[in-house]
């Protein structure tokens, strides 16, 4: 890439006045989804804030930042950014491995990825990975964020690093069995009342926020009844000054991994995220390289003031939509609408109940796990079925990005098996022809169809060389559709293999787009003489005829 392609590769991903033109039609709307939305995020990200292993403060403070930085800079009019679940499962083992104190400076080092991809026009990347395990890596962070409720609901007190392990389902099975049965009666009943206002409330009108419901219910009952429940706690009554966190270098090598895997979340999450919502929203298809720029310099942002790593959210996205929501104004909207929550109700929102939260994220849990899709997936393909399940079960017991990495290659495999049966090869003994002639007996048409690439090159050698009991094999060509190095390379050890038999080999109908890569390989090369390539099947047939009519002679 050129410097002036680079130039206008990044102008093009700056904010413009065009991002707000629809904003003098929508603004009613936009203000409405954006208060909307702000509402349904609080408890989300006080939430994921908590389950992160660190504060509900630094998960507000991230969907404030993050949340406005993402509108402004994002590559999708009707994106809200802020904390995830995913990010959420993700930042745990970190906290345990560095301690809190790391996230943030792993936060800013991850969205200095994320905005290079996007200069490098990496946006298109994620197109590459398959739909059922784009469903499978979300149906795996739904079971763990579920599990990683069952602290806020087994016990009071925050337990020492080390002492749970940091697999969710290994740790959930921990806490259930030395849970403090005492607590239990309130945590699930904090639990329950907040579930319950998130199932009835739809069915009452759409439009009524059953999570904050909730959470208010049971913090006005927690403030009137004596109880043990924990709560949020303190929360500062305006945002922290910012600063540069301080990276130590001796620590970079064991960051960056960690760096490395929060960048590769946030963008596949986010760009996922920003994909479903152009399909669900009539306000314009989203910029991919632009939306990672966005989400780089959001998380970048955050970390100045303490926050997490953002990424592109869809369930607030699509309560966004929903709402009516258009342009910018929503996203920037939503975290205003938090930030006045900062501002004027910091010492409320500190006496929510943790098992309230718990209670809110347990539905999110759920709600990610769409049955008819899995049900749809499971009864598509075997191929498709065993990628889905594959990436969910490493998801919940190793690691979000090598679930991905290997639900992608499990895709891929399957896929190459599947078009390499494709290949096809028939051979046809010139003698079986209704026009055939004395001598045809010795001259065989190999006829090549479908692609021929790595996956189906050995198979498509083994059975042309069987062929036996000739003195003449026309290659015809014209059929084939793809070839790679090693199908060409393939094609070429076939030539000369034929040769040391005594066999001559005559090639009809190559492909423009072929010719460059046999001659390269070698299989033009291979050939006894350059006028063994033919362009129509009759000449190949007539040269063919008069090789065996001098073998006779001979």
């Amino acid at each position: 890439m050129s410097p002036a392609s680079m130039l206008r590769h990044a102008g093009s991903l700056l904010p413009s006045l065009a991002d707000y033109r629809e904003a003098r039609r929508s603004w009613p709307k936009d203000l409405l989804a954006g208060a909307t939305v702000g509402i349904v995020a609080l408890p989300l990200a006080l939430g994921f804030g908590v389950s992160s292993g660190l504060t509900a403060e630094q998960g507000l403070i991230t969907a404030i930042v993050a949340g406005f930085l993402a509108a402004v800079f994002g590559g999708s009019h009707v994106q809200i950014s802020g904390p995830t679940g995913a990010m959420a499962v993700v930042l745990v083992p970190i906290v345990a491995s560095h301690g809190p104190q790391a996230v943030v400076a792993v936060t800013l080092i991850a969205g200095i990825i994320v905005a290079a991809a996007g200069l490098l026009r990496l946006g298109r990347t994620v197109s590459f990975i398959p739909w059922p395990v784009i469903e499978g890596f979300t149906v795996g962070i739904a079971a763990i964020i579920f599990l990683q409720q069952v602290p806020f609901v087994t016990t009071p007190e925050d337990l020492p690093p080390g002492q749970v392990s940091t697999n969710a389902f290994a740790a959930a099975i921990q806490l259930v069995s030395t849970a403090d049965w005492s607590y239990l009666p309130y945590s699930l009943g904090a639990v329950a009342i907040v579930v319950g206002g998130m199932v009835l409330a739809p069915k009452i009108h759409s439009s009524i926020p059953g999570s904050l419901i909730g959470i208010i219910i049971v913090t006005v009952i927690a403030g009137i009844v004596p109880n043990p429940l924990a709560t949020i706690g303190s929360i500062p009554q305006s945002l922290p000054s910012p600063a540069v966190p301080i990276i130590d270098p001796a620590a970079l090598p064991t960051l960056l991994p960690a760096a490395g895997t929060i960048a590769a979340l946030a963008a596949i999450e986010s760009l996922l995220s920003a994909r479903v919502a152009s399909s669900m929203s009539d306000a314009g298809a989203y910029q991919p390289d632009r939306e990672l720029v966005g989400q780089g310099i959001a998380s970048i942002g955050s970390s100045l003031f303490g926050g997490i790593p953002a990424t592109g959210a869809i369930a607030r996205t699509s309560v966004n939509i929903r709402a009516g929501g258009r342009t910018r104004l929503a996203s920037i909207v939503h975290a205003l609408v938090l930030l006045l929550i900062v501002l004027v109700a910091a010492a409320p929102v500190g006496r929510i109940p943790l098992a309230a939260l718990g209670g809110v994220l347990f539905v999110t849990a759920v709600r990610m796990v769409r049955v008819p899709t899995m049900r749809a997936i499971l009864r598509s393909t075997k191929s498709d079925a065993a990628g889905f399940v594959i990436t969910a079960l490493i998801t919940v017991s190793f690691d979000l990005i090598v679930a991905v990495g290997i639900g992608v290659v499990v895709a891929a495999f399957f896929a190459l098996r599947k078009l390499s049966s494709t290949t096809d090869v028939r051979i046809e003994h010139l003698s079986d022809r209704p026009d055939a002639g004395p001598g045809d007996e010795s001259i065989a048409i190999v006829h090549f169809g479908g692609p021929l690439f790595f996956a189906s090159a050995d198979r498509i050698f083994d059975e042309v060389m069987r062929l036996q009991g000739v003195t003449v094999v026309v290659l015809r060509m014209s059929q084939l559709e793809l070839v790679d190095a090693t199908g060409a390379h393939i094609l070429s050890d076939m030539v000369r293999a034929f040769e040391r038999r005594g066999i001559t080999v005559l090639i009809k109908g190559v492909r423009e787009g072929h010719t460059g890569l046999f001659l390269h390989v070698g299989v033009l090369g291979a050939l006894r003489h350059h006028s063994h390539l033919f362009d129509d099947l009759p000449t190949a047939l007539t040269h063919a005829r008069s090789h065996v009519e001098r073998a006779g002679r001979g």
